[in-house]
């Protein structure tokens, strides 16, 4: 049996959740479908690097992006099944965060 090169935590890491501003959009979809715009006040990201990391959790299958036809066209992003099983593991950094970080 082959050993990985690359620890699958550390993949994980590395290609989703240790990307700037990545958890913190996470966070904020946590409570429920929210706009571009909404997203850019909660997550202080700028417009560039939100939509690149909204991108990015959309391919990874973890956001969809819905768009209504309308004028102006609406665009709402929430979290898939796969996004919303990171709720635990942001609840665990967290409670770490909280107690060692202080």
């Amino acid at each position: 049996m082959q050993v990985p090169r690359k620890c699958i935590v550390t993949q994980a890491m590395e290609e989703i959740l240790g990307k700037k501003w990545a958890v913190s959009i996470l966070l904020q979809l946590l409570s429920g479908p929210k706009r571009f715009c909404q997203l850019e006040e909660d997550t202080d990201a700028s417009g560039r690097l939100l939509s690149e990391r909204l991108k990015e959790l959309e391919a990874a299958g973890m956001v969809t992006r819905t768009i209504y036809p309308e004028v102006p066209p609406r665009v709402v992003y929430e979290l898939t099944e796969k996004g919303k099983d990171v709720e635990p593991i942001i609840e665990q950094i967290y409670g770490w965060a909280s107690k060692w970080l202080r």
